[in-house]
């Protein structure tokens, strides 16, 4: 079977800027990806190449075996962009009954209001949503056409905790009867909550790619915390936070940092030990040269 979306070596430029940087990636048909990676890091970018919005530079984008730009390959998609304009003046009811004019099967509008925690509003005005209403209409428009893949650009942005939930088990539901999923997120906790693969994107370039535990496993760092006064030079110390007394050291072997602190003879409380996150690991594959400066240990800077 044709995996529903094939980059093979995609560039895209904005002028002097490069969004994208000779970025291979293919979703399978099924999986549940989340991609990560900060501001202007070409997530938006390479979501608008699979939905048809944008060209390439150079390289293929192919969109269940063919050009997204072709009508007839969109009719499997839905997509909700980061930023959404809802027609302030038209009904609810009216913007479904509009988008799914567009698909042969579409999903009645009661079902998929109901779905997204918005019956009752089918009569009311989007302009007099809330923000969160709003974004949920946004978010089941990429749904109303019975898609077999669905892109999703930051989906949740504005959405209170409730809200949140509601979208994850949509998409959670979507996925379990054989969907696509392809999330672009800012909420770490989303990502491990709902994907099964991420791939963390930086610079336009892709930077890893493999489930949770593997991007967590490629940073081989823990962070060990304590409460001291004064922290003496250490083995091992990759990367130093300090708050008042309170430091935070990463470190790849805890167990030697650990025993080295107390061969030292320094007074300290608190301590806790805990394996690298997928914060962490985001944070360490994303950084740039500078992003991170190490803190010299014991050295008051």
């Amino acid at each position: 079977m044709t995996a529903p979306v094939v980059l093979q070596g995609v560039t895209r430029r904005y002028g002097d800027t490069v969004a994208l940087d000779g970025v291979d990636l293919t979703i399978e048909s099924g999986s549940l990806t989340g991609l990560l990676g900060p501001n202007g890091a070409g997530k938006s970018t390479l979501v608008n190449l699979v939905s048809g919005l944008r060209r390439a530079d150079s390289g293929s984008v192919r969109l269940f075996g063919g050009d997204p730009r072709d009508a007839a390959r969109r009719i499997g998609l839905g997509s909700t962009p980061q930023q959404t304009g809802l027609p302030e003046t038209l009904r609810v009811g009216e913007v479904l009954r509009f988008v799914s004019g567009h698909f042969p099967d579409p999903v009645p509008p009661g079902e998929l209001l109901e779905r997204f925690g918005l019956d009752g509003l089918e009569r009311r005005q989007t302009g007099g949503l809330s923000g969160g209403q709003k974004r949920r209409l946004a978010v089941a428009l990429a749904f109303c056409g019975r898609p077999r893949l669905v892109l999703l650009d930051e989906p949740t942005t504005g959405l209170d905790v409730e809200g949140r939930r509601v979208l994850w088990d949509v998409v959670r539901e979507f996925h379990a009867g054989g969907g696509t999923v392809l999330l672009t997120t800012h909420y770490l906790d989303e990502v491990e909550s709902l994907a099964e693969r991420v791939v963390v994107i930086a610079e336009g370039k892709v930077r890893a790619d493999g489930d949770v535990e593997t991007i967590r496993g490629a940073v081989r760092r823990n962070r060990v915390t304590l409460r001291t006064h004064v922290l003496p030079e250490l083995p091992g110390v990759e990367h130093v936070e300090r708050d008042g007394d309170r430091w935070t050291l990463y470190t790849a072997d805890a167990d030697e940092l650990v025993r080295a602190l107390v061969r030292s003879g320094t007074a300290f409380e608190d301590l806790g030990v805990a394996r690298a996150s997928l914060e962490d690991a985001f944070l360490s594959l994303t950084a740039t040269e500078n992003a991170h400066a190490t803190a010299t240990v014991g050295g008051g800077r």
